[in-house]
């Protein structure tokens, strides 16, 4: 991409003309949005929001460039963007990570194409199969059986599916885990450019890796191709504004722009954008700063937790006699420490439970709560004030808990399992006639639904694979569990959506 300007991370271009768009006077506006710049949004709204932000929502405006042909400020945020995060071009997303990771799909595949994807890959994965009419070729990641955590696919895994599958065009790797676990990613980029296909990277909790020496490896800095970062999520932009970032040739940056288009809204907010401008610029000048401070919050929590009986912290690296030290493999080379996930299934619990305890009656909220543990983001705007209340709880909901409920005994269930492959490819099973069926009675049969506890966003079924006892299994215990469930039709599962066919043995 040619540069017509001198790039200057001091500046904050899109912010700035918004700003001078937004205090334009006198101004007719006679364009949407219908609120015409506040003048009609309703008082209840103004009441929570305040009015000088709507004055700014404004739309593509000759001053304000175009984020599907940029030629001016969006260009050269843009532009900052790539710079500061290491890429040779980025893409601002207004409509999420989601976006980027379908898009990035169907940039690179073509019907009937196959792509290597993690089995705990997000479900946007999914959605971007079902328009390609790609077919996944599924790998299984390591898992943790002690902690019911899934770790990295691992680059051995992926050498024998390259060596199965001559014909496959692209491998789609998550790096790093909704609770910050890094797989060996330099190896998997290496084996993909080997075969002379790209690695796209779903690095939606990865985006503050580049700005300092103690987080793991960037994912452009490992070799990957093409990778997805969801800066609302640890950095400093507003919820659903995310970056997509390019290097090398092996992605064609015309067809990802055209499938960009295809599935982001012709109207994207500027507010969105701006703040993504402004992410960008703190990071860029403040960046290694504020993460040294959020690490230094994120020890002081995990030191200190390891210190209550009765709750262990996830860590390759133990200082406590009561923790015990965890084994690394190719599924988990690093971790980052500013993700802090706390097992509290020894305190008779289910992390659905001590999620609800902690947010209903002791004011703290935590990111995912899962089977058996919690997990939290510690990012550059929480305080010490923050990790003293987090400290103080669980050390509250330790004191008040004992280990004494049976069903903690039970048997484990997941969804990684070797019963995870395909049968039909999710755009077949997707548009297929489909039947109404009990939760029961699916057995055997093909799913036409995607079903997935929210958060992660990890689908337990894909449309496309067969119900399996161990699935059903799972499922009932995450809601017995009090999880909540996205994608089905019915959110109680006592009914699914199945492909209109004979049941298959299982």
């Amino acid at each position: 991409m040619q540069k017509l300007y001198m790039l200057n991370q001091n500046q904050i271009p899109i912010l700035e003309q918004l700003h001078r768009c937004g205090t334009r006077t006198p101004h007719a506006p006679f364009y949407a949005p219908g609120h015409k710049r506040g003048q009609g949004i309703s008082p209840y709204l103004t009441n929570v929001l305040g009015e000088e932000v709507f004055a700014v929502d404004l739309p593509e405006l000759p001053e304000l460039d175009n984020l599907y042909q940029p030629y001016g400020v969006i260009q050269q945020a843009q532009a900052l963007a790539a710079e500061a995060f290491g890429a040779e071009q980025t893409w601002f997303l207004v409509n999420g990570s989601t976006a980027g990771i379908i898009a990035a799909i169907v940039a690179t595949c073509n019907p009937g194409d196959k792509i290597i994807i993690p089995r705990n890959i997000h479900f946007s994965v999914i959605s971007g199969l079902v328009l390609s009419g790609a077919e996944a070729v599924v790998i299984n990641p390591e898992y943790n059986s002690q902690w019911n955590l899934a770790y990295s696919i691992t680059p051995e895994a992926i050498e024998q599916a390259l060596k199965q599958h001559s014909d496959i065009k692209a491998i789609l790797h998550l790096y790093p885990t909704y609770e910050g676990i890094c797989g060996d990613i330099t190896a998997i980029a290496d084996l993909a450019h080997e075969y002379h296909i790209p690695l796209i990277v779903d690095e939606a909790h990865g985006p503050h890796f580049t700005f300092h020496p103690d987080l793991p490896t960037s994912a452009l800095a490992a070799g990957a191709d093409l990778t997805v970062q969801s800066t609302h999520k640890v950095l400093g932009a507003m919820t659903q504004a995310s970056m997509l970032h390019v290097q090398g040739s092996r992605v064609n940056r015309y067809r990802l722009t055209q499938a960009l288009q295809q599935v982001q809204s012709s109207s994207p907010s500027y507010l969105l954008l701006a703040s993504l401008d402004a992410a960008r610029h703190q990071m860029a000048t403040q960046g290694k700063k504020l993460i040294a401070d959020t690490l230094k919050l994120a020890h002081l929590a995990r030191s200190q937790l390891q210190k209550i009986p009765k709750l262990s912290v996830f860590h390759p690296q133990s200082e406590h006699q009561n923790q015990k030290s965890l084994e690394k493999t190719t599924g988990f080379i690093d971790l980052d420490l500013t993700r802090l996930t706390v097992k509290v299934s020894d305190l008779g619990l289910r992390g659905y439970q001590a999620d609800e305890i902690l947010h209903q009656q002791l004011g703290i909220t935590p990111e995912l709560p899962s089977l058996k543990c919690l997990t939290f983001i510690i990012s550059l705007g929480n305080t010490k004030t923050d990790i003293d209340q987090l400290i103080a709880g669980l050390t509250t909901l330790a004191n008040c808990h004992r280990t004494s409920s049976s069903m903690l005994h039970q048997p484990e269930v997941n969804f990684i399992s070797p019963e995870t492959s395909s049968v039909i490819r999710p755009r077949t099973a997707f548009f297929a006639p489909v039947q109404l069926r009990s939760l029961e009675k699916s057995i055997g049969y093909i799913s036409a639904e995607q079903v997935v506890p929210y958060p992660p966003g990890i689908p337990v079924l894909i449309p496309g694979e067969t119900i399996t006892l161990e699935k059903v299994q799972f499922l009932q215990t995450l809601l017995n569990s009090g999880a909540t469930l996205t994608g089905c039709s019915d959110p109680t599962l006592e009914t699914i959506n199945v492909v209109d066919c004979h049941p298959l043995k299982v």
